[in-house]
């Protein structure tokens, strides 16, 4: 049996190695497309193209724009000298907002009036414009509590006392709250099963299109033996996907491993025991590879849209969430970041582990069962 499962596994690397689309989902999709998600998928608000429309142009409101320009969210790129060009930088995409000062801001600090400025934003990204609003309302307080102090210095001659509280907060696990600290480590899972689902589907299916499937079938060779000849050599590709996107993350975009590597490993294999049976499952229902790679896509896409790497789980429907339980992306994404990110163990991880070994086993079962009924 282990020499016949050794001329399988040798015949299906050379096939695979000869193969040059093979060669490029194996080695070059997943660093490239690392590197597209890097740069791309990040939700970080900085340097957001500002105008300003200053009326009143005097040295507080002067010092109102420092604020804004000198900060990391807010890039000044113009200052506006009409009305009419508010509404055409907008319009235009040029700048994302409009800060404007109206006349007597300085005046009416200096009487203890409520002074007027506006920040007018592009809400198209309504994400963004929020994340942008609540930077600007942190900017304008601060401003705000220094006239104040300094007025009450000017009024009464003393020097007011220090706040009695101060807050400070401290973010753990991503201190500097990078977003792709976040998205790189949920990338790893997306390109893995991208990876095995596309080419494990496509292993029965290319078999049967080029005519040696009934040839394999009156050899010695078992169906267990065909499975695992068809299973190891992506399980292997795999690994190799994950250290190939791990070192871009860690080498590249800095992202931290604080756990350990072996909990990765380990946890990889029981994420692919489920996304090598789903393609596998996926090769005994299509009769082309064309047919093959679309019913992959079809998996994927909810697979994806359902595992919390885009959009928070608890923010779904309730029938919605019970439906993420069938999905190993879902416990596959926790592994992850606990790993990268957390630094945890398996007295952590293990839930998340043990749904994976569960969904894989159920799944390759599910495919063994059906590549019988379809061989019969």
């Amino acid at each position: 049996m282990f020499e016949r499962l050794r001329h399988m596994l040798v015949k299906e690397f050379l096939q695979i190695l000869r193969d040059p689309r093979m060669r490029f989902i194996i080695f070059g999709v997943p660093v490239v497309e690392m590197l597209v998600f890097g740069y791309a998928a990040t939700t970080d608000v900085r340097n957001i193209r500002t105008a300003v429309y200053d009326l009143d142009d005097t040295p507080q409101s002067r010092d109102l724009v420092a604020r804004f320009s000198g900060s990391r969210t807010f890039q000044i790129v113009r200052r506006l000298g009409r009305e009419a060009e508010i509404r055409d930088i907008l319009d235009r995409g040029t700048a994302k907002a409009v800060l404007r000062v109206d006349r007597g801001f300085a005046g009416d600090l200096a009487a203890g009036r409520s002074a007027r400025v506006q920040l007018l934003l592009d809400g198209t990204d309504s994400n963004t414009a929020g994340l942008v609003m609540g930077y600007a309302a942190a900017i304008v307080a601060s401003f705000n509590d220094r006239a104040a102090l300094e007025r009450m210095e000017a009024l009464t001659g003393m020097k007011p006392p220090g706040p009695l509280l101060a807050a400070a907060s401290r973010a753990w696990f991503n201190p500097d709250l990078e977003s792709r600290n976040y998205f790189l480590p949920g990338v790893i899972a997306l390109l893995l099963m991208v990876t095995t689902v596309v080419l494990s589907c496509m292993a029965i299916v290319r078999e049967r299109e080029i005519g040696t499937m009934e040839q394999i079938l009156v050899t010695p060779i078992g169906r267990l033996e065909f499975i695992l000849g068809k299973t190891i050599p992506f399980a292997l590709i795999g690994y190799l996907d994950v250290v190939l996107i791990s070192v871009v993350a860690v080498f590249w975009f800095e992202v931290p491993i604080r756990g350990n590597p072996l909990i990765l490993f380990g946890s990889t294999g029981l994420y692919l025991l489920s996304t090598l049976g789903a393609g596998l499952f996926l090769s005994t229902v299509s009769r082309t590879q064309q047919q093959a790679v679309m019913t992959a896509i079809f998996f994927m896409l909810p697979a994806l849209l359902l595992s919390g790497f885009i959009y928070p789980i608890a923010n779904m429907p309730s029938a919605v969430q019970w439906l993420t339980y069938v999905n190993p992306l879902r416990y596959f994404l926790v592994i992850l970041r606990g790993v990268f990110l957390k630094g945890v163990g398996l007295h952590v991880l293990w839930p998340q582990m043990a749904a994976l070994a569960l969904l894989g086993a159920g799944l390759l079962l599910l495919a063994a069962g059906r590549f019988r009924k379809t061989m019969a």
